[in-house]
């Protein structure tokens, strides 16, 4: 009792708790000088080293993240996947947070995590961190949006599956909880850009489900996959809810799915 009372007290007059386990934040980028610095003050301050990995920025990119770590490499680009698995071999500490350049936490989170470093003991291997996905000016709470993505991990035992895109991190084995807060994800610059994202993800999509020896079915079966997808997000998922950026968001999945499926058939047919 004595002691949650003097961390009550700290709290309130903002004495600086004593982490107790190391930090390692890992990010890939290029070419993100306009949003990379907002990512990199938020986490600054928690990290005990900051590991960048870059695919050949032809902007400022590279001088902005030099001004927070030296632990700054410039390589070639082997898929995402691969490229987070690279990231996670050059960490040391005790956990990772992995971040994308166009991820900043909230204050709610950065305090979280604060808090967390600083039990004596850690029984979770993983965190899933709330997401906050921001378009066009509106942080959405609904829909295919709604997630929590796993990034907060030990480091040891931990891997990357090497697929080409969304990739996904395999913990040490244990249990895994959510940390409060949001993890603000700023996912287009502009529609422009929305559009150029959701075609490259959809073509490395096909890429990896052709290589995975997954089928397509057809074409009838590609239309009526976009079609389910979006009803899924903004019906079932109530994507609705975040109004017209709900709507923009959902069609947006929907052309992804039909086309990732559309290059698969392709693919199958050697067209």
């Amino acid at each position: 009792m004595l002691a949650i009372v003097i961390e009550q007290v700290a709290n309130i007059i903002g004495v600086k708790k004593v982490k107790k386990h190391s930090l390692s934040v890992m990010l890939i980028t290029k070419n993100e000088e306009d949003r990379v610095e907002r990512c990199l003050m938020s986490v600054a301050d928690i990290a005990d080293e900051i590991i960048v990995l870059d695919s050949g920025s032809t902007d400022n990119t590279l001088a902005i993240c030099q001004k927070y770590t030296d632990k700054v490499t410039v390589t070639d680009w082997p898929g995402f996947g691969k490229q987070k698995q690279r990231a996670l071999e050059q960490t040391s500490c005790d956990w990772v947070l992995s971040i994308d350049a166009d991820e900043v936490l909230d204050e709610t989170m950065r305090n979280a995590l604060i808090a967390l470093l600083s039990q004596e003991e850690i029984k979770e291997s993983a965190f899933c961190l709330p997401w906050g996905v921001t378009l066009y000016g509106k942080t959405l709470k609904h829909g295919r949006s709604a997630r929590a993505v796993l990034r907060l991990f030990k480091r040891d035992g931990a891997r990357y599956t090497l697929d080409e895109v969304h990739e996904t991190v395999i913990p040490a084995a244990g249990n895994i909880g959510k940390l409060k807060g949001l993890l603000l994800h700023y996912t287009h610059r502009d529609y422009g850009h929305g559009l150029n994202k959701a075609a490259q993800y959809a073509w490395l999509g096909s890429q990896k489900y052709f290589r995975k020896g997954k089928k397509s079915h057809g074409l009838t079966l590609a239309l009526l996959r976009g079609v389910w997808t979006f009803f899924h997000i903004y019906f079932l998922r109530r994507g609705f809810l975040d109004g017209s950026v709900g709507f923009i968001v959902a069609m947006t999945y929907a052309q992804v799915s039909f086309n990732k499926y559309v290059g698969l058939w392709l693919l199958e047919n050697n067209r």
